[in-house]
Parts: structure tokens; sequence; C-alpha cells
């Protein structure tokens, strides 16, 4: 049976634990190798097989032994693989290269991480491809990449190949020179990384290196440092700004061999793409960094061009460069230009928004050459950037969210340095400031969008976070806010977080305790007669925080609490909301706990008390009386114990939770409640047998028996079917019967299995959704409950359903498991004619006749109708033929089985559709196929193809 690899691939990429669940990783890895070792598989799939071992090495390989022996069989299927499959070869490539490095095979130095890396290198140095064979270059290139992935994961591995790679770098003249620039680059920073952790390395020893006369002594001490190093981490970057250190390497003013490559390098970036450059002048800078005997100066000639270049990525490597260096390879003219162009860059109307963003990041960590600052962390403005430099950077409500922020945040920067205070730029760009702020805060009080009001309280945050301290803005923003929640309750939420990010993160101002007691008093002043339900329940949840606050008096809220559900307000305590009633119960509770209780408890305790008499909803009766219960009767501080539990000690809540909720959690409870994930298949769904079918006897019997209410005319008969059951009325359907199963070796856990739902998914639209089917108990010791699926073909296809069931354990919890997908073959939606028993044989050969002449009239004059005619052939013994006849098709036979001169089907397929089959013997087998339904014909051809396969297989 033909495996189908591409949804058995795509099933294991999309969740390697449940594919492994089903199998294991070594009969997978088996399969997948056994395969690529096929000559008769396609390159095609071949390549299709390789991305398990691409994408999820680990997995299928989880030890070194492992990873070494895959490695071995690839390369033996790489040696094999003519040269022509070059797709397949790089594929190889990838996952040979991903394999050994994943499972640390090249990290050891295995003997299969070495044999491979001896093929990269050969196959690097095949430079046959000069004359244009673009399937070698191809290749060449994957290897060079492989190469540069070995080395970036293991620092020295092709230290000994440095001059090997120079040389193909120097020598290479096609496209794949950035390649081994690269590459050349890459090695030759880890090599001299290398040798500055070694004691006593020094010129001698990178001259050695750099010219391929490395002594054997000296060998053997680098090879033992590198096993030493084995196990370290990858090389990140070594530059760690002006005031950080990086290794060196003392080689003295004399070392003409790295200048030379140096140089040589540097020369030949211009003919790289940006990125490749932008990566090599990366390198580079970290070299002349650890080799103090090469001045930066070497590196002069690159700014030229960099300076003024409008890549993004190259003008991030000269910033890296002047990270590095300073003022010992750039002057203050450079620094000022470069200062200069980003802020031009920053608002360049051509460029998008993440560059303008990136540069104006640039700005805020501006590597000067002089910093007055040695702390990293913080974000400072260079000294040269001064007000009326960053005034093109101004914020504007025409800007986009981010930019305005970023605008913002750069600007309150720049005029905090300056002073608020007199006439000058500071004071100026701090009232503009202002006034962006009032502008956003107008746009939001007419109405806009949820992205402008999420962008106003950033702004107002950030705005407050610089200048908080400035007290004619102070109050100014506060009583706007205020203004604004009074027209506008639904940004309750944005108020409330807008005071919890400021009390958290301005700890030395009391902005937010003001801000809080300015909007207690808006509320608690409003009229109540143009008090909407939906205002209230905002108001309740903006005093539940305003009650969070120890600073601030409570008697304003309790009368509001008080005049909300009093008599003339009745309607509110008789409707028994219970969210309203929730958020009531929610300020009492914060008031419960606050330090001013002493001075609240009469007219707290009034309002619980007409709570519990007087509210519509039996809940929120019998929490008010426990609170008035627990305000009676506890002494305040064992009334704080009660209720503070999972707050801080300035009152805010630390963790959230329903304010109905007075209750002791337990994790029995909450295991109880929860339905667990079970992380293997626990059971399955598996075919049933279907009932006996007719014997040959039986169904010639059937045949002969004469009808007496046959129909003579085929015309008349095929009109009689019509109106009975080929109409949009008659819905047919399939049952298929299957049964479920404990997979073998399972958990003993998961032997009794009780309530248990299951639940299908459809993958196409072929077919109505399927109702859950509920299943009483699956024992593991008991027969096998039978399930019966009816699905109701909106197309008659093949599909698959996806299958889950929940069920629940003997201990009483409940869990999930999604189990294997079913597949719903193509003959599996056939059916036998639904046509009247008192037909009869002789009626059902008639009406197929009627069927067959009309299928066949419209295909051949080619009207547009969704009729069609075919032929399939074969060849098969007359035996075969009869036996494939009586196995595939008898409860659809039509004509007599004895008869071998032709049999004659007729399928029906619902919910409207026939294939009908005239199956004759002649020099091979002839398949006459007529349909109603054209889009049929390559199912049925398939079908055929795979049973006439497999009987011709069985005769021999």
């Amino acid at each position: 049976m033909a495996v189908n690899w591409a949804e058995r691939v795509s099933a294991f990429c999309r969740s390697p634990s449940r594919f492994l669940s089903g199998t294991t990783a070594d009969t997978l890895l088996a399969e997948l190798l056994r395969e690529l070792r096929d000559d008769r598989a396609s390159y095609s799939v071949k390549v299709l097989l390789l991305s398990p071992l691409c994408e999820y090495p680990t997995e299928l390989c989880p030890s070194d032994v492992e990873g070494e022996e895959t490695a071995l069989e690839l390369m033996s299927v790489f040696h094999q693989c003519p040269p022509k499959s070059s797709q397949f070869r790089c594929q190889l490539l990838l996952a040979l290269t991903s394999v050994l490095v994943c499972t640390d095979c090249v990290s050891s130095r295995s003997r299969a991480s070495q044999d491979f890396l001896d093929l990269l290198l050969q196959i690097a140095q095949d430079s046959s491809d000069l004359h244009g064979d673009c399937a070698l270059r191809s290749l060449r290139a994957t290897a060079c990449e492989c190469l540069r992935e070995l080395e970036a994961c293991s620092p020295g591995l092709l230290y000994q190949r440095l001059e090997l790679i120079a040389g193909l770098r120097q020598q290479e003249t096609s496209l794949l020179h950035q390649a081994f620039a690269g590459l050349h680059t890459l090695v030759f920073r880890n090599v001299v990384y290398q040798l500055t952790q070694e004691t006593g390395a020094g010129a001698e020893h990178l001259k050695a290196l750099l010219g391929g006369n490395t002594s054997v002594a000296w060998e053997a001490e680098l090879d033992s440092g590198l096993m030493n190093n084995k196990d370290s981490a990858i090389l990140s970057s070594l530059i760690l700004g002006p005031m950080g250190t990086v290794p060196t390497l003392q080689t003295g003013p004399d070392c003409k061999e790295l200048r030379s490559v140096l140089s040589s390098l540097l020369e030949e970036s211009y003919l790289l793409t940006p990125l490749c450059q932008a990566a090599l002048l990366h390198r580079l800078i970290e070299v002349v960094a650890m080799v103090p005997g090469v001045p930066p100066a070497v590196l002069r000639a690159q700014l030229l061009r960099l300076l003024g270049t409008s890549e993004v990525c190259l003008l991030h490597s000269t910033l890296l460069m002047k990270c590095a260096f300073t003022d010992s390879l750039f002057s203050a003219e450079d620094e000022a230009f470069i200062l200069q162009r980003l802020v031009v860059l920053s608002q360049h109307p051509l460029l998008t928004t993440p560059d303008k963003l990136f540069y104006m990041d640039c700005i805020l960590h501006f590597p000067e050459n002089r910093p007055i600052s040695c702390d990293d962390a913080d974000e400072s403005l260079p000294v040269l950037l001064t007000p009326r430099l960053a005034l093109a950077l101004v914020p504007t409500v025409f800007n986009d969210s981010a930019t305005m922020l970023a605008r913002l945040k750069l600007l309150s920067l720049v005029y905090l340095e300056e002073g608020e205070e007199g006439e000058g730029e500071g004071s100026r760009g701090l009232a503009y400031l202002y006034e962006h702020i009032t502008s956003l805060l107008h746009i939001v009080g007419n109405g806009g969008s949820r992205e402008i009001v999420v962008t106003f309280f950033r702004a107002s945050f950030l705005f407050l976070f610089y200048f908080f301290h400035v007290e004619r803005y102070y109050h100014s923003l506060m009583e706007q806010l205020c203004k604004l929640y009074l027209h506008h309750t639904h940004l309750a939420p944005h108020f409330i977080n807008l005071a919890d990010q400021t009390q958290d993160k301005l700890t030395e101002s009391n902005w937010t305790v003001s801000f809080l007691k300015g909007l207690q008093g808006v509320i608690t002043e409003a009229p109540l007669t143009q008090l909407t339900l939906q205002d209230l329940r905002w108001h309740l949840k903006m005093l539940a925080r305003v009650a969070e606050e120890g600073e601030i008096s409570q008697h304003s809220t309790l009368s509001f609490l008080s005049a909300v559900i009093t008599p003339s307000s009745s309607s509110l305590c008789v409707s028994g909301d219970w969210r309203l009633g929730n958020s009531l119960l929610g300020v009492c509770r914060r008031l419960l706990v606050h330090p001013s209780l002493d001075s609240l408890l009469l007219p707290l305790a009034d309002i619980l008390q007409h709570l519990t008499c007087r509210y519509g909803d039996t809940d929120i009766q019998d929490h008010a009386r426990l609170y008035y219960t627990l305000l009676t009767t506890l002494s305040r501080e064992k009334l704080a114990g009660v209720l503070m539990q999972g707050s801080d000690e300035g009152g805010r809540q630390v963790k959230r939770r329903l304010l109905s909720c007075i209750m002791a959690e337990s994790e029995g409870l909450t295991s109880v409640l929860t339905i667990h994930q079970a992380e293997k298949t626990v059971f399955r769904m598996i075919e049933a047998q279907s009932e006996p079918q007719e014997t040959q006897t039986d169904k010639e019997s059937s045949l002969n028996q004469e009808t007496e209410t046959c129909p003579e005319e085929a015309k008349t008969l095929l009109e009689v079917y019509r109106a009975q059951f080929d109409t949009p009325g008659y819905a047919a359907e399939i049952t298929l019967n299957y049964q479920l199963c404990h997979i073998e070796a399972g958990d003993p856990y998961f032997d009794q299995l009780f309530s248990i739902r299951l639940h299908f998914s459809l993958t196409d639209n072929h077919y109505e959704e399927l109702s859950d089917i509920s299943v009483p108990c699956l024992f593991k010791d008991r027969p096998s409950p039978q399930v019966v699926l009816r699905l109701k073909p909106r197309q008659p296809y093949p599909t698959t359903l996806h299958f889950s069931a929940i069920f629940t354990t003997q201990d009483g919890l409940s869990w999930l498991s999604v189990l294997p997908d079913i597949h719903v073959a193509f003959q599996q939606v056939f059916k036998p004619l639904p046509s009247p028993e008192a037909w009869g044989p002789n009626g059902k050969l008639s009406l197929f006749e009627g069927l067959w002449d009309e299928i066949s009239s419209q295909s051949e004059q080619k009207e547009q109708t969704d009729c069609a005619s075919s032929l399939f052939c074969c060849q098969l013994k007359e035996a075969a033929l009869v036996a494939l006849v009586e196995k595939h098709f008898l409860p659809f036979l039509i004509s007599n089985l004895s008869d071998n001169q032709e049999f004659k089907v007729l399928l029906f397929l619902p919910p409207q559709s026939h294939v009908l089959l005239k199956i004759s013997s002649e020099d091979s087998v002839h398949f006459n196929i007529a349909t109603d339904n054209w889009q049929l014909l390559c199912h049925i051809s398939s079908y055929l193809l795979t049973i006439t396969s497999s009987q011709e297989d069985g005769e021999l």
C-alpha cells in the first residue's frame, strides 16, 4: 500500500509530539531513511522527506549516537545520488548540517562531522561550474552556507582551513564570491578570538595561521584549547561600547599579514550586497578591536561611503564602528554629521515607519565620543542634540501612533535637559508638548478611534513621567482628564490603568492620589437624574479603585452609594442585576479594609443592610449579609486580615478576583473543574467488520427471479425513478460503522473511561456538519462499543475528519484527547441504487440502460451538462476479473455474475450522483464509465487503478 508521505510529514511538522504518540521516533526515522534509499521514489518526495530532519532533528535523533548514525546514512544517500538531482542534494546537505549541529556531533568533533566537513570542502573547491553548470553552482553555494553554519555553531572548527578558504575567496569570480567572503570573515574573526583565549599567543601564532605554516606543536596546543571550549556558547557580538573591554591579542605594531587580510576584505566589500557588507564590517570591527597593534584608521577609507549611505544595515555598522572606536576613528565633525543625518532620516518622508523608528532609537542610544553617562542601560540624549536640531522631530497629530510616541519621548528628554523655567527654548518646547497632549485629548473627546485613545493615554503617561514636577501642567492635565471621564465613562479602564502606572513609576509624586480624588469628586457631585445605568457601572469600577487609596476620604463615596440605592431609586435594587450588585459590593469590600473604617462604620453598615434586605438577587444579598456580619463582629485588624489576602501593603490588589467569591479554593476543586489535556492518545476508532455480503449463488438466484411489477419501457422507468429518488428532497446519507478501542500498551490509568463525548470537525465543505456522539463507557477488558457515523454528503468526495473526545476517568477527572483522524475513502460513499424492491432485478437492469443511454447521448452532444464518459483499461485474467467484481462490486451488480461477457455495475453516490460501469474482457479488460458528475472521473479512475493493481499483484 502506497504511503501518503505528504500527509504524514505535514502531520509530523504540525505537532511532532502528537504524531510520535502513535509511533516511535526510531520507527519514523527508519521509514524515512528507507524511503530515501529507495530508487523508485521520486526526488520531489525525497526532498519532502528531509524536512523533518531539517526542522526537528532532535525529535528524531535525541542522542549523539543516533545523530552520528543518521548522518552516515544521509552521506551514503548523497554519494549514491546522481549529480542532476541538484535540489535533493542541496537539501541533503542542509539536513546533514541540522542533524550534526543539533545533536552536538560537530562540537564533539565526531567522525561523521569530520567526514561531512571534508565533503563540504570538496564540493566548495569544485570549480567546474565556471562553464555555466547552474546545478553545481547551487550545490557549492549550499555547501558554503553549511560551512558557515558549522563554524558559527562551533567557533574555531575551520581554523586549520583558513588559508584554503581565503584562497577560494580570492579565486572565485562568480556570484559565490560573496558567500566565500562571508565564510572567510567569520573564520578569520573566530581564529583571532581563539588566540586571545590562549596564554602566550602572539604575532607569530597569528602569522602562522594566516600563512598556513602552523607547527605541529602549536596545532596540538590550539586543538586542545578548542576541545576544552567545545561546550561554549556561540560567539555573540564582542563590541561592548567605549567603556567596555574586549579580549585582546598582543601582536606588536608589525603585523603585515593581518593588515593584508583586512585590506583585501575591505576592498572587496564594495562588491557585496548591503546586508553582507554589514555582516563583514561587523566581524572586521571585532578583529580590529581585539588586535591593538592594528590602528582603527585601517577602516577610515570605508567611512567616506558609509556616512552617506541610505542602507539601514550599513548605517548600523557605522554606529557599531563608532561605538567600538569613538574618537580614535571619528572626529567631532564626523560625530556632528552622523547625528544630523540621523535626525534627517528620522523624519524623511520616503522612509518606512520602522526605519524612522530605528533612527530615533539610534539617537537615544547614540555612541558619543566622550559620553557623560557611563550607564549603558539608561537612555540619554547626546550632548550635540540641541532643541533647535530636534525641532524637526516635534510630534503632530498626523503622525502614526508609534512615530508620535517615539517623537514625544525624544522631545521630552530634550526639553527636560534644557529646563522648563523662564522663557528659553525648553520652556517654549514644553508648552508645545502640552498643547499636543491637549489636542489629542480633544480628538478623544470628539469620538476618536480606539488607536487614538490608546495613543493619548500613553502620551499622557510619558508627559507625566518626565514633567510631573511642573506645577502649571500638573493640575491642568488632571482637570482636563476628569472632564473627559465625565463625558466618556466607558474610558474608565484607561483611566484606572493610567493611575496604576503613574503610581508605580512616579513613587515620589502624589499626582495619582490627587487625580483619583478629582475623579471621585466629579462622580459624586454629578446629578443623579442624568445618571444612566451604563455610566453607573463605570462609576462603581472607578470608585472601587479610589477606595484603594488610604489617603482619600471616602465619605462622598458612601453618600453616592447611599443615594443610588435609596427608595427614590428603588428600581435599581428591585431589578436585581447581578453584575451591578457585584460592582456595589466591590466598592464596599474595599471600604471594609480602608484605614479610616472607624469613621465609615455606620453609613457602610446601613448600605450593606439595605442591600441584604432590598436587593433583588439572592447571591448579592448573601454576600452583603456576609460583609455586614464581618463588619459588625470583627475588629478592624481581623477584618483586614481576612479581606486583605492577595493585596500588597498599599491596598492595591495583587490578584484581581471576582468579589463575590469569598471562599477558600483548593487544588482538588480546581482540578475537578478543569479539563486536562491528555499527553498521549488514549483510544482510537477502527472500522467495524461489515455485514457479510451476498454470496455469488445468492446474487445469481436473485437476479434470475422474475417480477410482475417491472415496467416494460426503460424510459418510463427512468421517469418514475427521477420523480421518486433523484430529487433534492431525497436526502440519502452514508452510514459508517466503527469501534472504539484502547491503544495497545496504553496507560492503565485510562483503562476505564466514562461519559465519552466524541467530537468531529470537517476539513472541507463536502459534507454536512456532524453532531457530537455520546458513548456511556469504554472498558479495556470488555467488548468495544459500536459507533455509527451518519454522513450527509454535499459532494460525494473522499474526506478526512478531525476527531477528539472528552471523557471522565474513574477518579472523576475530565480529560481531553485529540485522536487520530478518520479517513473516509471514495469507495465508502458507494450505495446501492435506491429503487423499490418491487421492481426486481429486471427493472433495475432496464433503469441502468435508460441511465446509460441518457448520459451517453448528453456527453456525445457536448451540451453544457455534467455528464461524461470515459474508458479505463488494464490487464487481468478472466478468473481475476470475476474475483474483482465479486469482491468490490457485488452489492452494486446489475447483470448476472455468471455472464462473463459483460458486467454491469450501477453506483449511487449521495446526494444525486451516479456512476455506471460496463466491464468487459477482450484483449484487455475494459471499464466503460458513464457518470452524470464529470468531477467524479478522477476519483473513480484512481479507485479502479488501486483495486486492479492489488488484484493483479494477488494473481502474480
